[in-house]
């Protein structure tokens, strides 16, 4: 039993392809989609999208910022960035990281909590791209 996967960035379509389990980085925690499963809709904390077939991991892509629809059959994840783990670097992730941190430095005494919650999630994202980047998962398959 498999389900049908598309993963969609502002610019193109990522990856469409049937897959026995999507492990989808959901803000709440990880949730798998399987074929049955029931019928949702999701936000996506950034992190690893993990591709299964046979019971063994065949791809891993990076994703932030987006949200995940997923049916039955289906699920269709629409993401700001879409990328692959050997393309990010800790360089990068420490630069987006101290330029958040200075933005929500100045937000940080005002009132507007809906600035601060984003670059929070933002900054969360930023220390995702160092971790990987760092811990040397940049294995696409397994």
């Amino acid at each position: 039993m498999s389900i049908k996967l598309e993963i969609i960035s502002p610019e193109k379509v990522v990856l469409s392809q049937a897959v026995d389990m999507a492990v989808l980085p959901a803000l709440a925690g990880d949730i798998a989609a399987m074929e049955g499963h029931v019928p949702m809709i999701f936000l996506l904390r950034a992190g690893v999208i993990d591709l299964y077939q046979d019971n063994k991991v065949i791809h891993r892509l990076f994703v932030e910022d987006g949200f995940a629809e997923m049916q039955e059959s289906c699920c269709t994840v629409l993401a700001k960035q879409v990328r692959k783990l050997n393309e990010l670097s800790e360089e990068e992730g420490i630069k987006r990281l101290a330029k958040l941190q200075e933005e929500y430095n100045r937000v940080s005494g005002t009132n507007d909590t809906d600035k601060q919650r984003e670059l929070i999630d933002r900054m969360q994202g930023a220390n995702a791209i160092i971790d990987l980047a760092v811990s040397g998962k940049h294995n696409q398959t397994l």
